[in-house]
């Protein structure tokens, strides 16, 4: 049985809310949890805009991507990622804290994200 798990982000932190999407996504919080099940729960976040960030944790942190070409790496900060999009923001955080095995992709697709609360 597929269970849809909504979290309401709203004045929260962002890794508080991550690490909670994180431990739902891998179906750690349904009381028949197996670690290798491949049949996981939905994760609904509501409320993704009005998250609680650090401002100087927005101007620090900075993610990069590699190509595999010379000259291929660009470098992206915290907060043009925010300006751009809250949700990529916290897709990067729950990929961060899931497993690093062949099933992160799968978790990863039942992610679900609303900038509002009406849906």
């Amino acid at each position: 049985m597929i269970k849809e798990i909504i979290i309401d982000a709203q004045k929260q932190k962002l890794g508080r809310v991550a690490s909670e999407v994180a431990k739902s996504l891998r179906g750690k919080t349904t009381p028949d949890f197996l670690p290798h099940r491949t049949v996981f729960p939905k994760g609904t976040v509501k409320n993704v805009d009005k998250i609680d960030i650090n401002v100087r944790r927005l101007k620090k942190t900075t993610f990069s991507n590699y190509s595999g070409y010379p000259g291929g790496r660009k470098v992206h900060s915290m907060m043009d990622l925010a300006e751009k999009d809250m949700l990529e923001l916290l897709k990067r955080a729950v990929w961060g804290m899931l497993p690093k095995n062949k099933l992160r992709s799968a978790m990863i697709k039942n992610l679900i994200m609303h900038h509002g609360d009406d849906k």
